[in-house]
């Protein structure tokens, strides 16, 4: 079961006033409870930075900057391309071969005047991160690699800000907020309790499986609306809790993400992992009368493209959230026979196996993952 959702104190003190011709811009907000007036004064000193001006930062700036956000950082380095602009909507055809930043500085101007954009044409880097997000109340992560998110990440656990996370893939998405150093009462959670370091293998790109544009304005809203509920301090936000979509069958559900101590990590005792078993023996196993189950940890639109064949997919996420539930579902299917746990490379699976072990489940790993099985991989059935 996902944990009781916290409301948590707002991050920002308010101005003491709003212009006249703020006031009558946000006039909506000032009626709806209970953000109010002094919600919205609370935006007008909020610092919201925007990670990538792509398809997760288009729709994010425009509506955070017509929600009266009082400061925007938009960081991208890249420039407009034709394929960008199904799905971010920042830009225009006459944007292209332009900066993606300086479309952004002109939607927020246009939306609302006396709201402040900071464009910083400039690659976030590991190096560089802590110093491009100092200063924000709230960061917003809409970039398109696994290493800049990494390095945003690393970078809020130092600063102690909030971080909003939304991913996009095909038809599925994902959202959530990370925080290393939430108010009391709140447990911490953190990128890496969901991404292990080395865990996340390799991460597609839209270019390789598409991405539905609208889709991506849907995330971009609900992280915009996340920000707002932590300034604010509002509604509970999805610190410990991950909304997941599917676009495709238009459903949404709560994953629950429990965040781990970095103190505890590093004093857990190694392990020497569970068995592994190769490639070809465990094609050869599918064929028998005794053929174990394989359950597939990966990700939504990882499965999607292909898995093997009799798969349960039992994303990794839900089993450390949940292990109990995911051991049921794991035991159920399996009805006493051998268990392999797979996913891209072996790093995720050898987890799952391990977390399975711990419930009573002997399972063994894929070793070197699904990228080394020498059968056609298969569509995932409808169930999983």
């Amino acid at each position: 079961m996902s944990p009781t959702p916290v409301p948590l104190p707002p991050l920002v003190e308010p101005v003491a006033a709003l212009s006249a011709a703020e006031s009558a811009r946000t006039a909506r907000h000032h009626v709806l409870a209970p953000l109010g007036e002094l919600g919205q004064r609370r935006l007008a000193a909020a610092h919201v930075a925007i990670v990538g001006a792509g398809g997760l930062g288009s729709p994010a700036v425009l509506a955070l900057a017509a929600a009266g956000v009082g400061t925007l950082t938009v960081i991208d380095d890249d420039v407009v391309e034709t394929s960008n602009l199904q799905r971010q909507l920042l830009h225009r055809m006459a944007d292209v071969g332009r900066p993606k930043v300086d479309s952004a500085a002109r939607a927020a101007a246009d939306l609302a005047p006396e709201g402040r954009v900071r464009s910083v044409r400039e690659r976030l880097t590991p190096e560089n991160a802590a110093r491009l997000l100092a200063g924000a109340h709230v960061v917003l992560d809409g970039s398109d690699t696994f290493d800049t998110r990494l390095a945003v990440a690393e970078a809020c656990d130092v600063l102690g800000v909030p971080l909003v996370w939304g991913t996009v893939q095909g038809f599925d998405a994902q959202v959530t907020v990370f925080w290393s150093a939430p108010p009391a009462g709140a447990a911490a959670v953190r990128l890496s309790d969901l991404y292990p370091a080395g865990s996340a293998g390799d991460v597609p790109t839209c270019a390789q499986v598409g991405v539905l544009g609208s889709l991506c304005l849907q995330v971009g809203a609900l992280m915009a609306t996340q920000a707002i509920t932590l300034i604010a301090g509002i509604g509970a936000p999805l610190l410990g809790r991950i909304l997941v979509i599917d676009g495709l069958r238009a459903t949404q559900r709560e994953v629950p993400l429990r965040g781990r101590s970095p103190e505890a990590a590093v004093a857990a005792p190694a392990a020497s992992g569970p068995a592994r078993v190769r490639p070809a023996e465990l094609a050869g196993a599918l064929g028998s009368p005794a053929a174990p189950l394989v359950v597939d940890v990966r990700e939504p639109h990882e499965v999607r493209a292909g898995t093997i064949a009799g798969a349960l997919h039992v994303p990794l996420g839900e089993l450390r959230a949940d292990p109990g539930a995911a051991t049921a579902r794991v035991r159920d299917a399996a009805d006493g026979r051998p268990v392999v746990v797979v996913c891209l490379s072996g790093v995720r699976s050898a987890e799952g196996a391990a977390l399975l072990a711990a419930h009573g489940i002997d399972a063994r790993t894929l070793d070197g993952g699904i990228r080394t099985w020498p059968e056609p991989l298969v569509e995932p059935a409808v169930t999983t």
